[in-house]
């Protein structure tokens, strides 16, 4: 079979302005790939790997440096929210607009109008200009556009990072209609659980360069060991990979149980310590601190959130430690690791991935000494059995 899109030798290059000169950039170098016809592919690998760069290639937003590119079929593309869309358009008139922008003629969007309209849940509000529309609106008009537009290949650039959890179910049921029809989608994604139930083939990016591709999950677990390592290597307070205004700043994580650091064992008590730079001047800030744990398959399990939990802090210190506490860790065997966000007064002001690794031991977190050594790494539920007569 002849693939979908066949990449030979491709390089990207930007000039940018140092403080001196003019350097040279290179957001992809050499890259060789053959996308196979009606298979859903996947590119992962950290922020600045290339990936947003290769379908902006690939959707000709962009010319390559060097190299060639061939695209057997029809291509539609989803690359950022609202692409095409006009703020003063309302929600109607942005389908006829980003239709045509994506190739549709006016009689192709007259016959799927309704289902568009149906598949965004956008109804009540279609003849509304779109600056008032949320970012969540946004997306689900915008893919719900590019999704019904009868393309042979369908590229996707983390759409499902916005949506809620609905519509998320939606949109990989679209994803998997379009397969079954022989269509070929190329997907970035963050979200390694995702993307394992949802491509046949991985494609992992590091600055630039194809680092390693195939079956979904053997790429992901290699891309979450190699992730985690890197991280293990620098200090969280040296790490510039972040997300946020800045406004705070994780700057220490760890965890233990008595003196055991980085390791805690399951049905014990657990400690998790955060330490965080406050970076406004001398004003009360409110502090939220999630830390989501995901399993090593890149699954989110649970987050430890102080304003979940209702334990709301104030504070105008510009060195602030939370401290955790756990009476009885529900965390199966295994190792973990944390994804750290901190928000001030509501706004996002640190994300850090990989924030830190931990492994938890073995432990009767019953009493009932029927503890099954083959289970993935998941959580317990304290819970309590009766039968009625």
């Amino acid at each position: 079979m002849m693939p979908a899109i066949k990449i030979r030798n491709l390089s990207k290059h930007y000039r940018i302005k140092g403080p001196k000169k003019k350097e040279q950039f290179e957001a992809l170098r050499n890259i060789n790939l053959d996308i196979e016809k009606g298979k859903v592919t996947g590119l992962i690998g950290p922020n600045g790997a290339g990936k947003s760069t290769l379908l902006k290639i690939l959707s000709r937003i962009t010319l390559p440096s060097t190299g060639t590119i061939e695209i057997e079929g029809r291509l539609a593309s989803l690359l950022e929210v609202g692409t095409g869309f006009n703020q003063e358009l309302s929600g109607r008139e942005n389908i006829y607009l980003n239709g045509a922008i994506l190739g549709m003629s006016t009689a192709e969007i007259d016959a799927q109008f309704d289902e568009i309209l149906a598949f965004s849940g956008v109804n009540k509000f279609i003849d509304t200009p779109v600056k008032h529309y949320s970012s969540g609106m946004y997306v689900r008009l915008a893919f719900s556009v590019a999704a019904h537009l009868q393309s042979d290949i369908l590229l996707i650039d983390e759409v499902l990072a916005v949506g809620d959890a609905n519509f998320q179910k939606k949109c990989l049921e679209k994803i998997n209609e379009a397969t079954q029809a022989n269509r070929t989608v190329v997907f970035v994604s963050h979200n390694m659980s995702i993307a394992r139930t949802l491509c046949d083939t991985l494609v992992y990016l590091k600055k630039g360069e194809v680092v390693k591709k195939g079956n979904s999950d053997e790429v992901a677990d290699f891309y979450l060991k190699e992730s985690t390592e890197v991280a293990k290597k620098v200090a969280v307070s040296d790490r510039i990979d972040r997300k946020g205004n800045g406004q705070a700043t994780l700057q220490d994580l760890s965890c233990h149980h008595q003196n055991m650091n980085g390791v805690l064992t399951t049905g014990l008590s657990a400690n998790f310590v955060s330490c965080l730079q406050i970076n406004t001047t001398h004003q009360e800030v409110d502090v939220e601190l999630r830390l989501n744990i995901f399993n090593t398959h890149g699954q989110f399990l649970t987050t430890l959130n102080n304003k979940l939990s209702g334990h709301l802090f104030k504070t105008e210190k510009s060195e602030v430690s939370l401290n955790c506490s756990i009476k009885k860790l529900p965390l199966m065997p295994g190792s973990y690791t944390i994804k750290a966000k901190v928000n001030v007064n509501g706004i996002q002001a640190d994300v850090l991935d990989n924030a830190y690794t931990f492994k938890v031991l073995e432990g009767d977190f019953y009493g009932s000494k029927q503890w099954d050594k083959k289970r993935v790494p998941g959580v317990f539920i304290d819970q309590h059995w009766g039968i009625e007569a």
